[in-house]
């Protein structure tokens, strides 16, 4: 039996067919996800939140350190209570350098001793911080070099909501290291786990403090921490 004259073509082309989804299936599927998205939208959105929150932990300790890289009343007002509790002697307050003389930014300071009489959380002290990037990994070592001239062993860390579980992780990696016991206390201010997506500042701000979470967690933290 001979090949047909065209046969030659199997050695270099062959067929196949194609299944392709039609148009109804793709718009269901979307709107089946959407509608799930929808759906359990309390649960995910609650769980980012968490996600960005420390482990609240508060006990008697030599210093309480607010996180002041952006200034708010209400943090300074929590350092107050914790103060008057009984829980630290100290409060510390970092501000950013103004230039290369190391000197802290004379604008930020006076916003700083603003809120700390608006708050009446009493003396504080005004720590100069590098404004270096990463920011908060240089901030905390500059706070590091604070503590260990000071014999600080111990500090409580105010920090904002969202912000919080990325500054427990950059102190413990750092004064922790060093023998310094962190512990974080937080302030919500006007969004919690359950209301920040009611705004669009608040899911600008909990977007923003995650990126900089995964940002630390995975790149920061495992090659720029010695």
């Amino acid at each position: 039996m001979h090949d047909s004259p065209l046969s030659w073509r199997r050695h270099f082309f062959y067929r196949t067919e194609h299944v392709r989804t039609t148009w109804k299936f793709r718009f269901g599927l979307v709107s089946l996800v959407i509608l799930l998205t929808w759906a359990t939208s309390g649960w995910w959105t609650a769980a980012i939140a968490r996600s960005l929150i420390c482990d609240r932990s508060v006990a008697p300790s030599d210093a309480i350190l607010i996180e002041n890289f952006d200034p708010g009343y209400l943090l300074f007002e929590r350092a107050r209570q914790l103060r008057n509790a009984g829980l630290a002697p100290r409060v510390l307050v970092p501000v950013v350098t103004g230039d290369a003389s190391g000197e802290a930014n004379s604008v930020a300071r006076s916003i700083a001793d603003m809120m700390a009489t608006l708050s009446r959380v009493g003396p504080v002290e005004i720590i100069p911080v590098r404004e270096i990037e990463p920011i908060s990994l240089n901030a905390a070592r500059d706070l590091l070099r604070f503590s260990q001239q000071q014999g600080i062993r111990s500090v409580i860390v105010v920090s904002p909501l969202f912000r919080s579980r990325r500054s427990e992780l950059v102190y413990r990696a750092t004064l922790g290291k060093a023998g310094v016991t962190v512990r974080c206390d937080v302030v919500e201010g006007t969004r919690d786990a359950r209301t920040w997506t009611d705004t669009w500042h608040g899911i600008q701000n909990v977007a923003e403090q995650w990126m900089k979470l995964q940002y630390y967690r995975l790149y920061v933290l495992p090659f720029r921490v010695s």
